[in-house]
């Protein structure tokens, strides 16, 4: 296969605007599929240890984690439903019986406006990238998953971030949009621009290696599917596979990073819930340092299973759909060419 996976060409015979419409599609599908079982899991906290006001917690939709912070504790919040849940499963069917299904997906839509554009940066970029660096890499074109995997995760955790910082000030602080924008400049005179990215290091350190991962074993894993079960163009089943399978490794490998950074997101959650400043280092290192003095070295690995649950099947769905979606512009882009091309030779 000359190093280069059955659907290497992917910006061949598809725009860009037709990735991220694929892209999207593909984003709001995963939410919709994973979100319940944050929810749920997110109540089961809450029952175990009720939020207190300026508490924060992690959000997933399944595209990316977002800071809640509890607004007050009398508050009738989704998250403080009154409710005695048994497990997993009894949560689901007490939720759904005594609220409605729709409560399933409380607070997805405010975490949309955010997920999605980031995700569509995401995987637009990424296909941009690879497709541009197969063909500057010549020899080493295998590689170029790798490396495309990895910028494309900067540029869109980069472009995200202030925003998630905002949304959160805005949630914890109850401010107009002009008193967070004196905030804002405030911050930036008094610690610099680079207070608008504070918590991306430990995001990169997570993201950027899961993605550099993610991306090249599930090219590697679709070429390897396509070759065995002699198909040049991969299946449904093929890129649901590859993607669930990448996607578990992934996740394994950088589940230290994945802890310190929750513990990091929800430190800084607080403290602007608070307007208060960190008395403490907040690097990776010194703060992985005091998971282990806390927790032992265990302690890195906490959350293995939860993880693995909710990231397996979200890569799954996102890039099954998202391939489904290109395969479904790429044949219609390759029927309006030979409409008129069957028309003139008749």
């Amino acid at each position: 296969m000359n190093g280069q996976s059955p659907t290497s060409s992917t910006s061949n015979g598809i725009t860009p605007l037709q990735q991220m419409v694929a892209s999207c599609s593909g984003a709001i599908l995963t939410s919709l599929f994973v979100t319940p079982l944050d929810v749920v899991k997110i109540r089961l906290q809450a029952q175990k240890n009720p939020f207190p006001k300026g508490k924060c917690f992690v959000y997933c939709n399944g595209l990316m984690d977002h800071i809640c912070v509890c607004e007050n504790g009398n508050s009738r919040a989704w998250y403080k439903a009154p409710g005695h849940f048994s497990g997993t499963l009894d949560a689901f069917i007490k939720i759904v019986r005594r609220e409605g299904i729709k409560a399933l997906w409380s607070g997805l839509p405010p975490t949309l406006v955010m997920a999605v554009p980031a995700t569509v940066i995401y995987f637009t970029c990424y296909d941009q990238l690879c497709a541009a660096l197969r063909f500057r890499m010549g020899d080493y074109s295998q590689e170029a998953p790798l490396l495309a995997g990895a910028i494309a995760r900067v540029g869109s955790a980069t472009v995200i971030s202030p925003l998630e910082l905002i949304r959160t000030k805005l949630q914890s602080q109850k401010q107009s949009y002009r008193e967070l924008t004196d905030c804002i400049r405030s911050a930036v005179q008094s610690e610099g621009w680079w207070s608008l990215w504070r918590g991306l290091g430990p995001t990169l350190l997570r993201d950027v290696p899961f993605s550099a991962m993610y991306w090249y074993n599930y090219e590697k894993g679709k070429s390897w599917l396509c070759e065995r079960y002699n198909t040049r163009e991969p299946t449904f089943t093929i890129t649901f596979m590859s993607g669930a399978a990448s996607g578990s490794f992934a996740s394994v490998v950088t589940l230290p990073f994945d802890v310190v950074k929750t513990r990091r997101q929800v430190e800084l959650g607080e403290l602007q819930a608070k307007n208060l400043s960190s008395q403490v280092s907040s690097s990776t290192f010194s703060v992985m340092r005091r998971i282990v003095a806390q927790d032992g070295f265990g302690g890195l690995f906490a959350g293995f299973f939860p993880r693995l649950i909710k990231v397996a099947p979200a890569c799954a769905i996102m890039i099954s759909t998202y391939e489904f979606g290109k395969a479904f512009f790429r044949k219609h882009n390759q029927e309006r060419i030979l409409v008129p091309l069957q028309t003139s030779s008749t």
